[in-house]
Order: structure tokens, then sequence, then C-alpha cells
């Protein structure tokens, strides 16, 4: 028997369990259940656990972004599935914002692009990020990696729009 093929953020979940896992997230019916519950119980067991327990990054490396509401001003948190960059220097994440496959960007994204700096929660710990939108090859690039980790392209098949896709950079505090 041949050994897991590891994923980024952590040891593998069985194979046949991931592979359902990505074929659930691909189906309709999971972008109209999971929106209302996922993000939910995600902030709650980040509240309840310092960060530490997400649902999501069982099957997929998860983090809590921290952006600033373009229109309120206030803090606004968000359970987003992530790519960590351990090649890079300094260590970034990439992160898409495929709203479970919805017509509509996720809020988080609008916040970025009129507020790049952020807080990310990676495992329990804080810190400070600038978001940068990638385009072009880059997006290009960062698009392929993302798929081979999720889904991704189903999502933006049924949302008739192109996800946004951004790089967090870690920044000074």
């Amino acid at each position: 028997m041949s050994p897991s093929p590891r994923r980024p953020g952590g040891p593998a979940p069985p194979p046949l369990l991931l592979r359902l896992a990505r074929r659930a997230a691909a189906a309709p019916l999971f972008a109209r259940l999971a929106p209302p519950v996922l993000p939910r119980l995600d902030r709650l067991l980040h509240r309840l656990t310092g960060g530490r327990v997400q649902v999501a990054r069982w099957a997929v490396p998860s983090l809590m972004l921290t952006t600033t509401g373009r229109r309120s001003g206030e803090p606004r948190s968000a359970p987003v599935a992530c790519l960590p960059e351990r090649e890079r220097t300094p260590r970034s994440f990439l992160v898409v914002g495929s709203n479970f496959g919805r017509e509509k960007h996720p809020a988080w994204t609008g916040n970025l692009l009129a507020a790049p700096e952020a807080v990310a929660n990676y495992k329990g710990t804080d810190f400070p990020v600038r978001a940068v939108l990638l385009t072009g090859a880059e997006r290009d690039e960062a698009w392929k990696r993302l798929n081979a980790m999720w889904p991704y392209e189903s999502y933006a098949a049924r949302s008739g729009r192109e996800p946004r896709v951004f790089r967090l950079v870690p920044r000074e505090a």
C-alpha cells in the first residue's frame, strides 16, 4: 500500500475521505448548505479554542482572516481556506475568494481591496499580513496550485465569475 499524499498544512487525511470531501465540495448542494453553517461554526470554534481548531482544517489548510469592514470600519473575521507557501521567504499564504461557488465575491475580498492590511490566525497564532491581489501569469500559477488542493475550478464555473486570488504576506505589527 502506498503512503497517502501529503497536503500542504498538515498530515494527509485518508485518500478516500479526501476524495469524498472534494467531490462533495464541488456539488451545487454543498454551495447551498455549507455557507450558513460552516463559517459560523468555524468562528465559534476559533473563539472557544483560541484559533487552534477549525472544521475545514481536516480537509484543507485554513486560517481565520480579520479584515477591516470597508463600510463599517469594524473588524470582520472570516474562516478562509489557504495554501501555505513554505518555499517563500517570508512565508506567505494564498487565499481565494470562492464563496462556495456563489454568484457574489465574499465580503472579505472587498474588504481587502479597500484596506489590504489584515490579521491572520493560523493554527492559533495571530500575525499581521498585507494582501496582494494576484493578476496575470502570477494569478494563473497560483490558481493551478490552489486547484490542485481543492476544486475551486468547479466553484468558478458554478458562480460565473473569476474568483479573486490574494497572497497574504506577513508584515510588521
